[in-house]
Formats: C-alpha cells, structure tokens, sequence
C-alpha cells in the first residue's frame, strides 16, 4: 500500500503532526511505500499564488496523485482545519482524492472542537472526490500529553480509536487474498 500523509499543522513540534506519525506507525506492517507532505516546508510564494508547476508543490501533488491511502492531519483552530491545508487540498484537482481512502486526524484543545472533522474537513476531502473515508480521530491536548523528550504520550483510548479507524484496512487486505484466490478458482471452473 502507498501512504501519503499531509500535515496541516503550521508548527515543527505539534500534537497534529505527532498524531500523524502515531497513525503511520500503525501502519507499518501493510505499508509498501509511505511519504510525507508537511505543508508548511512547501514554497509559500508558490503555494499562495496556486503555483502547480513549482517543482516541490508539484511533488507533493503526484505523491497524493499516486497514493492509495491519504492520511489528512490538522489542528483545528475556531471550528476548522488550518488554513496552510486549505491552501494546500485547493492545489489538488478536483477529483484528486477519488480511488483513494483517506484518513482525517485532526487536534484540538478540547472535546468542543470534535465536529470540525465531520462539518468542516470530511466535506472538503469529499468535494475532492473521496469516498472511502475512514472514521476520523479528533485528540485532545489531555490526550496528547507533552513530553520531556519533545514528543507526546498518547493516552490509550486514543490508540485504541486510531486502530479502529485503521480496522478495515487490515480487513480489506485480509479479505484480498482469499477473494483472489475465489476469482482465480472461478476461472479455471470457467475453463475447465
């Protein structure tokens, strides 16, 4: 499977962006190839004036255009995702999420904000065509708790929801194989 993660966040050190991290780690073991967009190290020039042909924005997008799984981090700030990933999802064609699954994961200092994943960033990632959207996982600051090191401690609820979110990966390409294996039976019972 091919991941491509876009972080929203404005800031190096976010609980966004660790969340990210935390969900690509979750994945490992049915990653093929995994790659990072945080929007922030973009060109801003290029990005604000909408600039595809720049080489590092138009990177970026063949990376989401080629991806299989969109993972879409952000913090949210008044009811809404940040605007450094508004900037970024409107350089995307209109159809660039179709044929992808895509996961939203957002942060916000309290439980207040939970609803801008489902009224704010679902509705965007489905105007850009996607239509397998994973459960999204909204994490507070009392769930990311900061860390000497620098990171953050994810309490165990929040893992817990993250894996279920990831739940029907797991299952699809568990399933895959055994429906290729019906599909190959069917064909020889056909040319039999």
């Amino acid at each position: 499977m091919n991941i491509v993660s876009i972080s929203g966040s404005p800031s190096q050190r976010s609980r966004s962006g660790w969340l990210l991290q935390l969900a690509q780690t979750r994945l490992e073991s049915v990653t093929r190839h995994s790659s990072l967009v945080a929007v922030r190290d973009l060109p801003p020039a290029a990005l604000l004036a909408c600039d595809t042909s720049q080489a590092d924005i138009a990177e970026a997008i063949r990376q989401v255009r080629d991806a299989d799984l969109v993972l879409v981090s952000t913090p949210i700030y008044k009811a809404a995702y940040s605007g450094l990933l508004k900037v970024f999802l409107d350089l995307l064609p209109a159809d660039g999420l179709r044929g992808k699954t895509v996961l939203p994961l957002a942060t916000g200092g309290s439980i207040g904000h939970l609803l801008a994943l489902d009224y704010a960033l679902k509705p965007v990632l489905s105007a850009l065509g996607a239509r397998d959207i994973l459960d999204g996982v909204f994490a507070t600051d009392a769930q990311l708790v900061s860390h000497v090191s620098g990171g953050y401690v994810p309490d165990d609820e929040l893992v817990s929801r993250i894996d279920r979110a990831l739940a029907p990966l797991a299952e699809s390409r568990a399933l895959r194989p055994a429906a290729i294996a019906r599909e190959r039976s069917g064909e020889a019972l056909r040319s039999a």
